[in-house]
């Protein structure tokens, strides 16, 4: 009998709330500024993220074993992307709330989705130790 594996267990949904909840911060933040001149809305292009953060727990991960080494996570802001405005204010600013508060609802509810997912499986994983 093998042992359990977390990441076979759970799927992609660990890195899917890790990204939702960054995305969450972006929409929240071109909401913020929704009347700030010359402000760029940003997004994330989640699916590729998503894609990349799994091909990458298949890989190598690096290890530190002193606590004065630098992480090995690289920056997120790399991965932002201007989102193109359907209709361009005259102060340069790019945010449409109806779309931004859209997209925010809809991470939103992703990410409960996962969360419930998770929840769900963790009960599961629970009740099999009891032996239930």
């Amino acid at each position: 009998m093998g042992s359990i594996n977390f990441n076979n267990a759970l799927g992609v949904h660990p890195d899917a709330m890790l990204l939702r909840g960054k995305r969450a911060e972006i929409l929240a933040n071109n909401l913020a500024n929704s009347d700030t001149p010359g402000f760029k809305s940003r997004d994330m292009n989640f699916q590729a993220l998503l894609a990349k953060e799994s091909q990458s727990q298949a890989g190598l991960k690096m290890e530190s074993t002193n606590s004065a080494h630098i992480s090995g996570s690289a920056s997120r802001n790399s991965d932002l992307l201007y989102r193109n405005p359907s209709q361009p204010s005259i102060d340069g600013n790019t945010v449409d709330t109806q779309i931004e508060q859209t997209l925010f609802s809809r991470n939103a509810m992703d990410y409960n989705s996962s969360f419930e997912f998770l929840n769900g499986k963790f009960k599961g994983l629970k009740s099999a130790i009891r032996g239930e």
